[in-house]
């Protein structure tokens, strides 16, 4: 029974952290990328402690509560679409053979993500100034943005993966004290 108990501790902290973070990105300028990214990378530690669809659960906590209470939807929504479940699916993506194959998959998941994210952003939730600041860029600014967006997704699939070994290789065996 403490093995269920520490379970659903670690996935209701892991969701008080990642919306303390998620409503961060109200406080603190131009957070509304970087928060979400981080909120869920916490989600590494309940995947690696409690297993995929614990993770999952949490994910789908998280998002449900990020729609009501982040004062920023732009950051809710690049949680949801995107930052939210890669984490904790990412080791899956890399599986696929080849590696070539792989990195399709990873690109069009993320791309896929980012556009409907932000159709959502501006037919849904009606926020058109998006548009305006994409459009000060010139003809081409979606596509030079969506490109930016891209070399930070790999950055960001980089820092995953080495989150997650650091995670297993180091603070698991010298912090927590045991080997899984």
């Amino acid at each position: 029974m403490q093995k269920k108990s520490q379970q659903v501790a670690l996935g209701g902290i892991a969701t008080a952290l990642c919306i303390v973070l998620m409503f961060a990105t109200g406080m603190i300028p131009f957070s509304y990328y970087a928060l979400p990214a981080l909120a869920g990378l916490v989600l590494i530690a309940v995947r690696e402690e409690n297993g995929l669809s614990t993770a999952l659960i949490v994910f789908a906590a998280v998002s449900l509560l990020s729609v009501f209470v982040v004062p920023i939807k732009e950051a809710a929504l690049l949680f949801i679409a995107f930052f939210g479940y890669y984490p904790i699916l990412q080791e899956t993506f890399r599986r696929i053979r080849p590696p070539v194959l792989s990195w399709a998959v990873r690109f069009a998941i993320f791309n896929a993500a980012v556009v409907a994210a932000y159709w959502v952003i501006v037919h849904v939730f009606g926020i058109t100034e998006i548009l305006e600041e994409f459009g000060s860029f010139g003809q081409y600014s979606v596509l030079v943005l969506l490109g930016l967006a891209n070399i930070f997704f790999v950055v960001y699939d980089g820092a995953v993966k080495n989150i997650t070994l650091a995670y297993r290789n180091w603070f698991r065996p010298k912090i927590l004290r045991k080997a899984h």
